[in-house]
């Protein structure tokens, strides 16, 4: 029997935005991969398809689907590009009747609402475990209805539930290696300071044990802690350098140090192995000083990624953000003097948000030499979430005005006004927030190698049409209020 695992593309949407979010990096579906091997593991033949890496359209994406000659499909979806997993099975039904089984996080939270019509199977919550069970017993004919975690509909066409899946709860060793031989992995490429360099996700830690309100962690159970031996780490990169001759690593772990003898284990079979090999991640800014950093830089970090979100205090307790400022400038300033790229990501519009917390926010930014990337995101309120349930009350000043989930992106759309500020003064001040950090001439060089040419010449040319709107045309390029600096 054959499965079919497809990743529909989804930055068709994003417009010339799309540039940015392809260079940074298209990321393999490591989680289809990984459900691929299990099935293989079992006896199953398993074949993916990325339609982002490969740049096909919904109608070339059914093409290649259909010579594959699948006994079943199955596909996935982040909340903002699940209409496009929905686009393509509808599409591949009016061609061929081919079961369809649906998973991930987007359905695994709203559940019978994202059971369109179009799918005949979904699994709720983690799916090692479920699929291969599912599979066994429907491509046997057995009775798959007491099956955990699985939705389907009857005789009588009603949706049934059976709760969520049984957590993987092994170690993750215990985990088949992600069948990267059935992705093209020559498709995945990463714009950083050394160059735009083929790459490879890899997870080390399932899991983080904070909460704050823009993670489902309640319903996803994200709190929940699973990982994996240094020495299990380092022979998955070990096979993947062999392999495919890929040197770069992004570790996709929430809390990349959330651990230090797990991560100082990684280092020392790095550097004890002589890999060299390079690679990336993200953590919080208190769990950085100056030995774990030197002991990541000696293995081969070259960037970190902290979740700032915002610089006002108010706002950071509302998100429960629990880590002081003042660690995210220690933190940047050890990395920056060790070498290591420093890349800030904030949230633009989070509940209790008004002009002078985002200006307090991108002044902060502004101000800190040592961060040469910073990433300005419109929070969404993605369902699931503590920020979701304050947008649907109307809490700390939070209205949703547009429940399309397809519209739920965090670049050049808004569906919130939080405030006095409306959808679009949050768009505006996206747009200003870029302009405003990258028009510091010392993060040109590390956004020309992350963006390209062409992201560089996009971004400047926005930086050098605000200056003249400022102070040659004499207009004020955003609607920003008097007083507000």
């Amino acid at each position: 029997m054959k499965i079919l695992f497809v990743y529909p593309s989804w930055t068709g949407d994003y417009g010339i935005i799309a540039h940015f979010a392809r260079r940074a990096g298209i990321y393999p579906p490591l989680n289809l991969a990984l459900l691929a091997a299990i099935c293989e593991r079992e006896g199953y033949e398993a074949e993916i398809i990325d339609g982002e890496a490969e740049g096909l359209h919904i109608d070339k994406l059914v093409e290649r689907s259909l010579l594959t000659n699948p006994d079943i499909i199955a596909v996935t979806g982040m909340s903002p590009f699940y209409h496009k997993t929905v686009e393509f099975v509808n599409k591949l039904k009016k061609k061929a009747n081919i079961p369809a089984l649906i998973g991930g996080q987007h359905f695994t939270i709203v559940k019978e609402e994202a059971f369109d019509d179009c799918f005949d199977f979904g699994i709720v919550g983690e799916a090692e475990y479920a699929l291969p069970q599912f599979l066994e017993k429907w491509k046997n004919g057995k009775d798959y209805t007491k099956l955990q975690g699985l939705v389907y509909r009857d005789k009588n066409n009603n949706i049934c539930e059976n709760g969520t899946a049984e957590a993987f709860n092994e170690t993750l060793d215990n985990l088949p290696l992600p069948a990267r031989h059935l992705l093209p992995m020559d498709k995945y490429r990463m714009g950083t300071l050394h160059g735009r360099l083929p790459f490879s996700s890899i997870q080390t830690i399932r899991g983080c044990p904070w909460k704050c309100i823009f993670c489902a962690s309640d319903q996803l159970s994200t709190t929940k802690i699973r990982m994996r031996t240094p020495k299990s780490t380092v022979d998955e990169m070990e096979h993947v350098v062999n392999t495919y001759g890929i040197k770069h690593f992004i570790l996709v772990d929430d809390v990349l140090t959330l651990y230090k003898d797990h991560i100082f284990g990684i280092c020392d079979e790095i550097t004890g192995r002589n890999l060299q090999i390079t690679f990336e991640g993200s953590t919080r800014a208190n769990l950085i000083n100056q030995e774990i950093a030197e002991k990541l830089k000696n293995a081969g970090l070259i960037r970190l990624s902290f979740g700032l979100e915002s610089a006002d205090e108010e706002i950071r307790k509302t998100m429960n953000k629990k880590v002081p400022l003042r660690y995210y400038t220690r933190a940047n300033k050890i990395l920056d003097d060790l070498g290591v790229e420093c890349l800030n990501s904030v949230m633009l519009g989070l509940p209790g948000e008004s002009r002078k917390t985002i200006y307090k926010t991108l002044d902060f930014l502004k101000n800190d030499k040592h961060i040469k990337q910073a990433n300005f995101a419109i929070a969404v309120p993605y369902p699931g979430t503590k920020f979701h349930e304050y947008a649907i009350n109307e809490e700390h000043g939070m209205k949703i005005i547009d429940k399309d989930f397809s519209k739920y992106r965090r670049y050049g759309n808004a569906v919130t006004n939080v405030g006095d500020l409306s959808a679009q003064d949050l768009i505006d001040l996206q747009n200003e927030g870029f302009v405003r950090i990258y028009s510091a001439m010392w993060r040109w060089k590390p956004m020309f190698a992350k963006h390209g040419i062409l992201g560089g010449v996009l971004t400047l040319m926005r930086v050098f049409k605000l200056i003249i709107k400022k102070y040659f045309l004499k207009q004020t390029p955003f609607r920003i209020h008097p007083g507000v600096p």
